[in-house]
This record gives structure tokens, C-alpha cells and sequence, in this order.
């Protein structure tokens, strides 16, 4: 359904150490930099079949994450859950809502972790166990 997801960042460089580091937990490589025909810099990950951006706004206006929407990665056990949600908070990303763990829900068991990126972007790690 989806082809892939973009983020806006005010310091490219900065969220490139970020994501970096922080997708690296999942195996992700090294992103494909491109500059625009307008000159922002975007960072695309690709893994999986997915794409992850991350872009310098086009519009020349401050970066603002959208309130009520989060970004969920896929992760490949609860350790790895857990790695994600630590190395995010290491590398300048802020820990929010519960503490990484188990949630069982109507949708199944998950681990599920909480995060926000540098620019405010909230961001889900889950691995699901059922």
C-alpha cells in the first residue's frame, strides 16, 4: 500500500547520524543522498522493500512533526525492540510513553517501543509475537 514515508528535518546532518545509527539496528544500510533541482538535501533508506526519507523541507519553512501520527518499524525480536528504543535515546532521540515492553491489546501481542526523533517525529519499534 505504501511506497514509502517522509520525514522533514532541519539539520540533515543531524538526522543522518540520528537514523544512522538508529536503523542500523535493523540491518538498514547507509542512505542514497540526492539534492532536489531546488537544493534540498534528502536521505533515502532503503530496506525490505521500504523507503524511509528524510528531507530538508522544499516549502523553505521550519520543520514541524504532525501531531497524532507515528512511524512504526518493523523489529525482528523483543531484544531488538529494545535496542532500537536505546540506541535512539543515545544518539538524541527522547524516550515517551511506556518503557519498551509487552502490550497485549485487541490487535495480538506486541513489543512496542516509543520514541521521538531529533525533529519531534514520534517513531514505533514492534515486534510482534503472536
Amino acid at each position: 500500500m505504501f511506497s514509502h514515508v517522509m520525514v522533514g528535518s532541519d539539520d540533515i546532518e543531524r538526522s543522518k547520524n540520528f537514523y544512522n545509527s538508529v536503523l542500523g539496528v535493523l540491518g538498514v544500510k547507509e542512505p542514497v543522498v540526492n539534492v532536489n533541482d531546488t537544493g534540498q538535501t534528502r536521505l533515502f533508506y532503503i530496506h525490505n522493500g521500504s523507503t524511509f526519507c528524510v528531507t530538508e523541507p522544499i516549502n523553505g519553512e521550519p520543520t514541524s512533526a504532525a501531531n497524532g501520527s507515528t512511524i512504526g518499524f518493523t523489529c525482528d525480536s523483543s531484544e531488538q525492540v529494545k535496542e532500537l528504543h536505546d540506541v535512539a535515546v543515545a544518539n538524541g532521540g527522547t524516550s515517551i510513553e511506556s518503557p519498551p515492553g509487552l502490550r497485549n491489546n485487541t490487535t495480538g501481542k506486541k513489543h512496542l517501543c516509543y520514541f521521538l526523533d531529533p525533529d519531534g517525529h514520534k517513531i514505533c519499534g514492534m515486534y510482534r509475537c503472536d
